[in-house]
């Protein structure tokens, strides 16, 4: 069976591999010149089943326009953006109602806590074929300085304990005994919870030292191919038209985040995925910036995350459309607030030393990634996953794998389907 993969991002790599894995013949194509190049390249870093909540949790709404006008907002529109974001945005929204948004989470959490399981397998069977991506079981911890917060923390953990998601309980004591970096902060925090079961690692060097492994076992991978068109014969996928000529399928994985509604509009399949740009930060780790456990901070809505010997700070969701610029002030803004809580961060972004990015992570309208098959027999799909893209790939890549194989799924797919 030949299958075709459009995206070399996290989720089309992994996609690629789980199919080749099971016998198919995979074609992987990529518009850009190198995989990994977009939302995939420099993210938060964090693997995570504790954090599985969508981000149009109930009150969303107010929230965007409690952050109106604030250029330094975790949550931030742009005026330009939004009559592109109507249709979307009714669906975000009405995605925020309390039962759907519990629906949802529990999805996520299960989804990723079997996409954790699938990734510590991979980098335990393919850490001997080279696969080295500072991967690490350390557990994460989220600080709060709110108690009120804190508390709809737990019981929100609480109810993913279903999922597989545990989690502690740690006083501040605790927190400083096990992350001395954070004692010039001790008084304004309250508490912290401890998730022992999530892990981090480098997106972008698992990417690319997956895809190489893949390409030594016979993937055959194309970039700066561009797809321009899907074409179908008697109302089933047939070939892909791209920048290089047409290439025949059996099937095709659309797997380029907010790109996919483009190449699926002409075939009438309308995908409710959207960008969100967010931004972070990459330096060097020393003996004033060195932390052991990954944070998430609640009250700033930053994650700090050590990789090897670097530390990235990453935060920010910002609706610009499809504007990938970076913006100097919104890159600064992540360290001023990792500052808030990591005080011995340097005082100024300095782009040579710090590497800002920015990338635009595909967000479903709902929350949730949208996998397998479409109307159009032969067509599958990978995105949507938009802030857990990471944390999801390779359980995602897992299912779509089983759908279009004809297999019985490894999880339900009620929910995750288009």
């Amino acid at each position: 069976m030949r299958v075709v993969v459009i995206g070399a991002g996290v989720i089309g790599v992994t996609t690629a591999w789980y199919l080749q894995e099971a016998g198919a013949e995979v074609v992987l194509l990529d518009a850009a010149a190198a995989p990994a190049s977009g939302s995939s390249f420099a993210n938060g870093g964090m693997l995570h089943a504790s954090h599985a909540e969508p981000w149009n949790a109930p009150g969303v709404g107010l929230d965007l326009l409690r952050y109106l006008g604030r250029r330094d907002s975790p949550l931030l529109v742009r005026p330009y953006a939004i009559p592109g974001l109507i249709g979307w945005g009714l669906r975000f929204l009405g995605n925020s109602r309390r039962g759907r948004f519990e629906e949802h989470t529990r999805l996520n959490a299960r989804l990723a806590a079997f996409s954790l399981k699938e990734i510590d397998r991979l980098q335990r069977e393919l850490a001997p074929e080279g696969l080295d991506f500072d991967f690490r079981r350390s557990g994460i911890l989220k600080l709060f300085q709110d108690p009120a917060s804190q508390a709809r923390n737990r019981t929100a953990s609480e109810d993913m304990a279903d999922a597989g998601v545990r989690f502690e309980d740690w006083t501040v004591e605790r927190i400083i005994a096990e992350e001395p970096a954070l004692a010039p902060v001790r008084d304004q925090l309250c508490g912290g919870l401890y998730f022992p079961d999530d892990a981090i690692g480098d997106a972008a060097r698992f990417t690319a030292g997956l895809l190489a492994i893949a390409r030594r076992r016979g993937l055959t991978y194309c970039p700066g191919v561009a797809v321009r068109r899907l074409r179908t014969f008697r109302g089933r996928l047939d070939a892909l038209e791209t920048s290089e000529g047409p290439i025949a399928a059996d099937a095709c994985v659309v797997a380029n985040g907010y790109h996919a509604p483009d190449l699926l509009r002409p075939l009438g399949i309308r995908l409710p995925v959207a960008p969100v740009k967010g931004y972070s930060l990459t330096l060097p780790m020393n003996a004033g910036t060195r932390i052991h456990l990954p944070l998430i901070d609640d009250a700033n809505k930053v994650v700090m995350t050590p990789l090897g010997d670097r530390l990235r700070l990453a935060g920010t969701a910002e609706f610009a459309g499809r504007d990938g610029s970076l913006n100097p002030q919104r890159a600064a803004s992540v360290l001023d607030h990792c500052r808030r809580t990591l005080a011995s961060l340097p005082e100024q972004m300095d782009a040579e030393t710090m590497a800002p990015w920015t990338g635009l992570r595909p967000m479903s309208a709902r929350g949730t990634p949208i996998l397998g098959a479409t109307a159009v027999p032969g067509l599958y799909l990978n995105t949507g996953s938009g802030h857990l893209g990471w944390t999801f790939a390779c359980g995602a890549a897992a299912l779509v794998r089983d759908s279009v194989l004809g297999d019985p799924p490894a999880l339900p797919m009620d929910g995750l389907t288009l």
